[in-house]
């Protein structure tokens, strides 16, 4: 796919946290990572505002395994709570995606220089990332290289289907939507042979508004340029 790569993401333990169960202090994951979750593995590997990166596909390569621990929560006030938290466990997934143009961002189209974004992504995923990665949450650390999608043994390689139900596929954000609240899409996921197809956030018809937000300011005061930040990778490091 044009401005696409494809990347394997792993680690110990993952947290997509469904947020139905943290009303009572629990964390419950989910049994498959959410768009948004990918979406932020992809953003930690290379991110500018100029862009907007859509997770086409993702592969589940391990079986589904879960853990619980107990854990003490932060709690600023005092006290001695003890939670538990149900992780996923031995996680290793294939992830297909690619960055389209930010058309609501009209004040960084000099940034539009597609190969040049391109050329940045594909050397920052070979560094593993230009930023930590982890999976769902922050203790959860997690490891990115470049992969062939589809090439490696999967376990659930001809499994047939399997529905997850509704499920938090993302958030809208203002500066990807053009809109002044921040809100969140439901969808109904459905994995076939370990692949989750996943719909465009623009096509998911369940979406709830959570808060009014205004999007953040960039320019040439707070942000490099595509050509400022490749020339100084090279001069770094040369290709």
């Amino acid at each position: 796919m044009r401005n696409g790569i494809e990347f394997k993401v792993y680690g110990d333990y993952a947290l997509f946290t469904d947020p139905l169960t943290k009303l009572g202090g629990e964390k419950l994951t989910y049994s498959v990572p959410t768009y948004q979750a990918l979406k932020g593995i992809v953003e930690s590997i290379y991110w500018k505002p100029t862009l907007i990166f859509i997770v086409d596909e993702v592969r589940i390569m391990n079986p589904i395994r879960m853990e619980s621990k107990g854990v003490r929560p932060i709690e600023y006030g005092g006290g001695n709570t003890l939670a538990n938290y149900t992780y996923l466990k031995d996680v290793c997934y294939e992830v297909r995606a690619h960055f389209e143009f930010n058309e609501n961002r009209p004040e960084l189209e000099h940034d539009r220089n597609e190969h040049k974004h391109h050329n940045i992504l594909k050397r920052s995923l070979q560094a593993g990332g230009r930023r930590d990665i982890f999976l769902g949450t922050r203790e959860c650390q997690a490891y990115v290289e470049p992969c062939v999608f589809g090439e490696a043994k999967g376990f659930y390689d001809n499994y047939g289907e399997i529905h997850f139900g509704t499920m938090v596929h993302g958030i809208n954000y203002p500066d990807e939507t053009g809109k002044s609240q921040m809100e969140v899409r439901l969808w109904d996921v459905k994995m076939k042979d370990g692949i989750i197809s996943f719909d465009r956030p623009e096509v998911c018809t369940k979406v709830r508004t959570i808060s009014e937000m205004q999007p953040k300011v960039f320019g040439a005061s707070n942000m490099e340029s595509a050509d400022e930040l490749l020339a100084r990778m090279e001069a770094e490091e040369p290709i």
